[in-house]
């Protein structure tokens, strides 16, 4: 392949010919002037040294030094310096997406892992290769309740996230699927198609999850609370977003999202899945299996189009986890945990009413006026928590949060 090199005037003058115009300005007559944009009144050209000047001066304007102890979805968390460099290797770069099985082994394997290592987190038999993110994969779940249970209701819990809720909203409104929200299981479930928590919820509350008989049950787990808490394995379909596992916060994205299941569902597991045979010389090979997606079946047959996978983030995931090891990865989730429930308790102790009793690493505190509250954090460089309305406030902490920080936030409120 050639380096690319710029039109020049000549090349113009071909192209234009060829479409019958002699100018540009021809081309694009039948576009009315107020249609078209005003000349862009654009300063000389830099060369690269000087861009790169402008550049950081530009960036130094940006205040990025925040301690956070806000949540809600995204999460600050320690992400190894190797994670991104060996992400960014050619080898994964130019193998984003796997429709050669046989020129993709690297990717194949690193998505094999990753569905590995997910279904020893969340207990179940098999998971997919990911796909876009936590709210996706909760929708897809609902979708998939349906598919299996030839019902069209579903319970939701009122304490999900709800950035989740609406997506699930506009899938099920889609699909002809009528939900309906809880506080409290009902006792009576056999209507339904299934049932969808979230554990711990978006208030970071842990519940108890009970083995449902006539409905399937649905559960959004946060992977970095796995670490110091058993698995859900009373579920049938887990479901969440991996963004805790060595996702940088990058203002809200790309995030990814995960999907495991029992084995007698996996046949209406949506997404790609990767597995592990051998080839005709007896070695170990990777591939695409049970193939769902209609662009591998007929399409009345496929169980979703729109949930691709996001090979790249989850390889990162998978480098984390690696290079965490279990050791490590069960410190990180006791240190996220221990620092919310020190600054919890030392917030009681300011006269800060808790309002969360079992929780993870967040917790819901009552305040007199959040925006005040908030704000006042922040001229010290803390962003203090996610406002929930005018008197509450949900905090959270991580691993990266020190005890100088915790002491910080305590001694200002």
């Amino acid at each position: 392949m050639r380096n690319f090199a710029a039109l020049n005037e000549q090349d113009r003058a071909e192209m234009l010919k060829c479409i019958s115009k002699s100018s540009v300005d021809e081309l694009f007559s039948q576009i009315p002037q107020k249609a078209r944009m005003e000349l862009l009144d654009l300063p000389d050209a830099l060369n690269e040294m000087q861009v790169q000047k402008q550049i950081k001066a530009l960036a130094n304007k940006n205040n990025s030094d925040y301690i956070y102890f806000i949540g809600a979805g995204t999460y600050n968390k320690f992400i190894p310096a190797a994670v991104s460099q060996i992400a960014e290797r050619y080898e994964f770069l130019t193998a984003y997406t796997p429709y050669q099985p046989e020129i993709a082994q690297g990717t194949l394997q690193v998505m094999y892992e990753f569905q590995t290592m997910i279904c020893r987190l969340t207990g179940m038999d098999v998971s997919n290769a990911s796909v876009y993110d936590g709210a996706t994969a909760a929708a897809e779940a609902v979708i998939m309740a349906k598919r299996i249970s030839k019902k069209n209701k579903v319970l939701v819990s009122d304490k999900i996230n709800p950035e989740y809720m609406k997506v699930i909203q506009t899938y099920a409104w889609a699909n002809e699927i009528e939900l309906k929200m809880f506080d409290e299981i009902p006792q009576s479930v056999a209507d339904y198609a299934g049932i969808l928590i979230q554990n711990p919820n978006f208030y970071g509350e842990l519940k108890e999850i009970k083995k449902l008989d006539n409905s399937l049950l649905i559960v959004i787990a946060d992977l970095s609370s796995l670490g110091i808490l058993k698995p859900p394995v009373e579920a049938d379909i887990v479901v969440g977003d991996i963004q805790t596992l060595g996702i940088p916060m990058s203002f809200g994205g790309p995030h990814a999202g995960y999907m495991a299941c029992k084995e007698k569902y996996m046949r209406q597991l949506p997404g790609r899945l990767a597995g592990r045979t051998l080839d005709a010389n007896g070695e170990q090979a990777f591939t695409l299996t049970i193939q769902t997606r209609e662009q591998h079946i007929k399409r009345e047959k496929a169980t979703s189009n729109i949930c691709s996978n996001q090979a790249l983030i989850a390889l990162c995931s998978t480098v984390y986890l690696s290079l965490l090891g279990e050791k490590g990865f069960k410190q990180a989730s006791y240190l996220s945990s221990k620092n919310a429930h020190d600054l919890a308790k030392k917030l009681q102790d300011k006269g800060i009413k808790v309002l969360s009793k079992d929780f993870y690493n967040e917790f819901v505190i009552e305040v007199e006026y959040a925006d005040n509250f908030l704000a006042k954090l922040k001229e010290h460089n803390i962003i203090g928590g996610y406002k929930i309305d005018e008197k509450t406030v949900l905090v959270c902490a991580t691993e990266m949060n020190t005890i100088e920080d915790i002491e910080t936030y305590a001694n200002l409120v």
